[in-house]
C-alpha cells in the first residue's frame, strides 16, 4: 500500500506508556511523500473523538463525525501497524493542519 501524506489510516498504537494515545485509531500521515516512498517509518498524528479545543488540536469531520488530529502526540510508527486506508483530509482540513503544525513547531 502506497501511503501519501494527510492521508487517514487506521493504526495500531498499542504497545502505549503513560500519557499516550492508547488503542487502534485513525491516525493522520504527517510525513511527506517523499519520506513515506523511501523508508519504513511515517510520521502520524493519532485522532480522537473526545478532546478540548486546545491549540495543538485540528478540529475536522471525517465520515460525519467530529474528531481532532492531536499533534501534541506526534509519533513515528514502523509501517507495519498499518491496519487499512481510511480516506485523507480535505483541502481545508490540510490548510489547517499546516497552519497549526507551523505555528506549534516552527518559530
Amino acid at each position: 500500500m502506497e501511503i501519501k501524506q494527510y492521508q487517514i489510516i487506521l493504526v495500531n498504537l498499542e504497545p502505549s506508556i503513560g500519557s499516550e494515545i492508547k488503542k487502534t485509531r485513525p491516525c493522520v500521515v504527517i510525513s511527506p511523500d517523499e519520506m513515506n516512498h523511501h523508508l519504513r517509518t511515517l510520521v502520524i498524528a493519532p485522532m480522537t473523538t473526545s478532546s478540548k479545543n486546545y491549540p495543538t488540536r485540528v478540529e475536522i469531520k471525517h465520515e460525519n463525525k467530529t474528531g481532532w488530529i492531536v499533534l501534541d502526540q506526534i509519533r513515528t510508527i514502523d509501517k507495519q501497524r498499518i491496519i487499512k486506508d481510511l480516506g485523507r483530509l480535505s483541502k481545508p482540513d490540510i490548510r489547517e493542519l499546516k497552519a497549526v503544525l507551523k505555528e506549534t513547531f516552527v518559530d
